[in-house]
């Protein structure tokens, strides 16, 4: 991430992505809301809408697109083409990682748009908080854990949360800050002992890249919208396109529309 990426407006950072460039996206596009995606069959739309109201803190949902859609209301542009990296997934398996999924489009398909701690983490830093991995220019470390989501239908599977290494004097704020940004996973869901959620070792994350976590700072784990890609693995579904872990949606939302 950079000054000028943060500057971008989304439209200009999708069609960044459409013309191929694969990264994550945090600390891109600062004050647009950033989003989860996952695409499914229509006769498993119910199941993950459902699992969605289950399970609020990994999923909260910004949008619901009609079957086969490609834009909506927070976005002018293509789930097809505009995102830096996408998965496919057949009978629960990880099947492809391509940078366009054009040629994998059903008519069928219901695309949801789950919100990203992402957009929160603006935020964060006016408020004084660090966030490491912008620091770092790498993606937010995403860890499965022992803790089992609640089943709905056909859907089932664990908690994933990403993790930020926050001082200690600054928990309270960090807290404070992200409990505003319930549409966005809100309020942390852990602090402290990652062994407590079934994480063994931090720096071996299931999705993103490792952090240091220094002297005087507590790891502090938020919900996190890469839950139901560990659902579809849980599960079996037989196909869903979602987006690369940690390389989101731009919208053309603002973080303050979901600011409480």
């Amino acid at each position: 991430m950079s000054t000028s990426t943060a500057a971008l407006a989304p439209a200009d950072a999708r069609a960044r992505f459409r013309d191929g460039l694969s990264t994550p996206t945090s600390g891109w596009c600062a004050g647009w809301t950033q989003a989860n995606l996952i695409a499914v069959p229509r006769e498993y739309a119910w199941d993950v809408l459902l699992f969605a109201q289950r399970n609020p803190a990994p999923c909260p949902v910004l949008d619901v697109l009609s079957d086969g859609a490609v834009s909506g209301p927070l976005l002018a542009g293509d789930v097809r083409t505009d995102l830096p990296g996408y998965r496919v997934y057949r009978d629960g398996e990880l099947a492809e990682r391509p940078s366009d999924v054009t040629g994998y489009w059903r008519d069928d398909l219901v695309s949801f748009l789950i919100g990203c701690s992402f957009t929160f983490e603006d935020a964060l830093l006016a408020a004084g908080v660090p966030v490491r991995h912008i620091e770092k220019g790498t993606n937010v470390p995403m860890y499965r854990t022992t803790r089992p989501c609640r089943d709905a239908g056909r859907m089932s599977g664990p908690l994933v949360v990403s993790m930020r290494p926050v001082p200690a004097e600054l928990v309270d704020t960090a807290v404070s800050v992200t409990a505003r940004y319930p549409a966005v996973h809100g309020a942390p869901v852990h602090l402290g002992d990652p062994g407590l959620l079934g994480i063994t070792d931090l720096d071996r994350p299931d999705y993103g890249d490792p952090v240091p976590v220094a002297d005087g700072e507590v790891p502090v784990f938020w919900a996190c919208g890469v839950t139901p890609q560990a659902a579809v693995l849980a599960s079996r579904l037989p196909f869903a396109i979602t987006h690369e872990p940690g390389m989101m949606l731009i919208t053309d939302s603002r973080d303050t529309d979901h600011r409480i």
